[in-house]
């Protein structure tokens, strides 16, 4: 039906057809009925239009895509198109799809297929991006598997004076609470790093977005798209590798650490992790490193710079580049301004502020010292997997000054002596260790030679020998002859070649006179020499053999400096240690090195007698070129065959240090003895240590037993030969030669030869009588 141009509705005439098929010429038709761009009407008196055919060359409109042609009764057929030929518009000519000019709706379509193009091609991306996400997320732990890695422990290392030393472990630094920080720490990583930090879900589409419009506009990176617990994904599970695969997985895994935790505890965790350069990872630990104090004690300035770090933090180092740092830290208080954190006249305020530029610890002045603490760790607490808090023996102050005073005559003088490398170790006379440096720079090799190397003593082994001899009866007083020997082919001679004759033991070690020192050796045995020498402190493996007087045993500086001290502290053994206590973070004790009273191995009067002959080194022996005269003191210097080791060994009521200097390949230096550079280091140290202190007596008394009795010097003993007279004091050089097998029957022979000196000794003649 068709409405009509009258109120009423009219039937609608259906066009007749003859029987050659051909359409009736008085065809009607109302004029709804009437195709645009049709035929020609003309209305009729009785309002009905009158259909007038078209001549022979006017083309019949075609509705529905009908095929031209006698079989008008055929079922349409559309043409064939493919889909983007559709999209396109061009299935059909313009003619053949409509009536009329067909203008509007030509355009009203082509805007259609164009959305639809547009979403066709979303829709596909979408499902194109969705497939790899899906890739590359199930190529991650499932979530039920994934836990977040435990915060590698930090062991904080605390120096004598109460003061943080150091940090082991791999972040450096403690963990600090969140709540334990100023507030302004994290906002200002949030202000510069992450500002819609508490409106997304873990990934920020608006803060992307923004990043790669500035990105495009700059033609570059210039801002990254990452939120903080993007960051933190990446440190907690993903290298750091920069691809594709690694952007989406850090997407997702920031999704997962949003719904496991709250943001609160990101940000503490994420303040904890990051990496700050240096080898700082954490406030904390970048709060030590770059400012020298904790970051519970920062301003919001040096907040500020820490925050600016994370961008570049080797470029926008405060140590590296003081400038950058500080243009980096302005623009984060402009930006923590803009945030609201801090107002403009606070922003203004902290422009000014200049953060404290504290001298940079390097890390050679305690990178030994703090290995060895890690090394004794496990042995006092056991497996740990919390941070822990050590207190050290060690003193900053004079740690500082040990590798000072080394590396500085290394430098200046060890090339002329062919000298490369050094130790210094320092201890009180209770065995705490309060300096040790092992080796010249810890930067350049962290091989710790005070604990590790094991050289040849040298002369510096020989108070053990001699302390032997007082012991069995000898005093400083005995005379021994200074005369070329011979044992079972080993002839050892001293530095010059030249001999003294007679002279007191306390002269011979003084000089460091070879013969006697090797003769004493063999009188009292070899094998107790050996045991003193252990009782004292030693624990390297001894060979009992006469030129074990000599110093040809390996030992350690270590060792070295503990067996002297009980010759400090008046006849104690001094176990070196270095940890006095283990604490957990919260303050639970691990650990408490025990006070026990220690082992007297001396009694008072063999201290005195070693000590008054040590002394006799400082004042007109070898190590005479000592410059420190502040208070009283002794040692003994030591030089190994052909050079290669140069030691001395000195000590005061209130410390025993041991210098050594010589070369890691072991090869000769040009000529360096104890009583050289080792003495000369040891000076200066000295000197420092014992700044402000009121000086105390060696330990130990003893006198000589018979009145009027003069013991010899330089000047009346020394000669050329033996029963010749004239000559200097000998200066120390090395042995000649080593004795490789004991004699057992030298020995005994030499032991039933010898005989007490019932002159100069009397007691010693009444001991050996009563058997005492």
């Amino acid at each position: 039906m068709a409405i009509g141009r009258g109120s009423g509705r009219e039937e609608r005439r259906e066009p007749r057809f003859d029987a050659n098929g051909q359409s009736s010429p008085d065809l009607r038709v109302t004029p709804q009925d009437r195709p645009t761009g049709g035929g020609d009407f003309r209305a009729s008196s009785d309002r009905e239009p009158r259909f007038e055919p078209r001549d022979e060359g006017r083309r019949e409109p075609n509705f529905g895509g009908r095929s031209e042609g006698p079989d008008v009764g055929a079922k349409p057929q559309r043409r064939k198109s493919s889909y983007w030929a559709w999209v396109m518009g061009r299935s059909q000519p313009a003619r053949e799809r409509g009536g009329g000019d067909g203008g509007g709706r030509k355009r009203r379509g082509l805007l259609a297929k164009l959305v639809s193009l547009v979403v066709a091609l979303g829709l596909f991306g979408a499902i194109g991006a969705g497939g790899v996400v899906a890739y590359y997320a199930s190529r991650l732990p499932a979530y039920q598997n994934l836990e977040v890695p435990k915060r590698p422990p930090n062991v904080q290392l605390i120096g004598y004076d109460g003061k943080p030393l150091a940090n082991r472990g791999e972040t450096g630094g403690a963990n600090v609470p969140l709540g334990e920080m100023p507030k302004y720490v994290p906002q200002a990583f949030i202000a510069i790093e992450d500002r819609r930090f508490y409106d997304h879900w873990g990934v920020d589409i608006f803060g992307l977005a923004r990043a790669v419009k500035a990105n495009i506009q700059r033609g570059g990176v210039a801002q990254g798209g990452s939120t903080l617990t993007q960051q933190l994904a990446k440190n907690l599970f993903l290298t750091p590798e920069r691809s594709m695969e690694r952007k989406v997985q850090e997407a997702v895994l920031a999704f997962y650490l949003e719904r496991k935790f709250g943001k609160q505890k990101i940000l503490e965790m994420y303040l904890n992790r990051v990496y700050f350069g240096a080898g700082a990872y954490g406030v904390e630990a970048a709060s030590q490193r770059y400012f020298g104090k904790s970051i519970r004690k920062v301003n919001v300035t040096e907040a500020a710079m820490l925050a600016g770090l994370v961008k570049a933090p080797s470029r926008l180092s405060p140590s590296r580049d003081p400038d950058a740092a500080r243009a980096r830290a302005d623009v984060v208080l402009a930006a923590m301004a803009d945030e609201g954190y801090i107002t403009r006249d606070q922003a203004q305020s902290a422009f000014k502020t200049q953060p404290p530029s504290p001298a940079p610890k390097p890390e050679g002045a305690i990178g030994y010292a703090a290995d060895w603490v890690m090394d004794q760790i496990d042995s006092l607490v056991g497996v740990y997997d919390e941070d822990l808090i050590v207190e050290t023996t060690i003193d900053p102050a004079l740690e500082t000054e040990a590798e000072r005073d080394l590396a500085d005559v290394i430098a200046k003088k060890g090339g002329k002596l062919k000298v490369s490398q050094g130790v210094l170790v320092s201890l009180g006379p209770d065995g705490a260790v309060r300096a040790l440096v092992g080796g010249k720079s810890y930067a350049e090799s962290q091989f710790n030679r005070a604990v590790d190397a094991k050289r040849q003593p040298g002369s510096s082994f020989k108070p053990f020998v001699y302390l032997t001899a007082l012991q069995m009866g000898l005093t400083p007083d005995t005379v021994r002859v200074d005369e070329p020997l011979q044992l079972k082919g080993w002839s050892p001679e001293n530095y010059t070649r030249r001999y003294a004759g007679p002279m007191t033991l306390t002269y011979a070690l003084s000089q460091s006179i070879n013969t006697v020192a090797v003769k004493l050796g063999v009188e009292v045995g070899p094998d107790h020499v050996v045991q003193t020498a252990h009782d004292l402190g030693i624990t390297s493996k001894l060979d009992p053999n006469p030129s074990i007087a000599l110093g040809t045993s390996e030992v350690s500086p270590l060792e070295m400096a503990a067996a002297y001290a009980p010759f400090a502290n008046g006849g104690t053994v001094a176990t070196p240690y270095i940890v006095r206590s283990v604490k957990s973070s919260t303050g639970e004790p691990l650990y408490v090195r025990k006070t026990d009273a220690p082992k007297q191995v001396l009694d008072e009067e063999r201290v005195g007698m070693i000590n008054a002959m040590l002394s006799e080194t400082l004042k007109s022996g070898t190590a005479r070129g000592a410059t420190f005269k502040a208070w009283p003191a002794a040692g003994k210097t030591g030089t190994s065959q052909d050079f290669r080791d140069a030691w001395f060994i000195g000590y005061t009521a209130q410390f025993v240090t041991a210098v050594w200097l010589g070369n890691d390949d072991n090869s000769p230096t040009k000529h360096a003895s104890g009583g050289g550079l080792p003495v000369e280091i040891w000076s200066r140290f000295m000197a420092k240590a014992h700044e402000g202190m009121p000086v105390a007596e060696l330990p130990g008394e003893w006198s000589p037993r018979v009145a009027g009795y003069e013991r010899s010097g330089p000047d009346d003993v020394y000669q050329t030969g033996p029963g010749q007279g004239g000559g200097e004091p000998p200066e120390e050089g090395p042995y000649q030669g080593s004795y490789p097998d004991a004699d057992d029957g030298y020995v005994a022979r030499q032991r039933e030869r010898r005989t007490p000196d019932i002159v100069r000794e009397p007691l010693g003649f009444l001991k050996h009588l009563f058997g005492g």
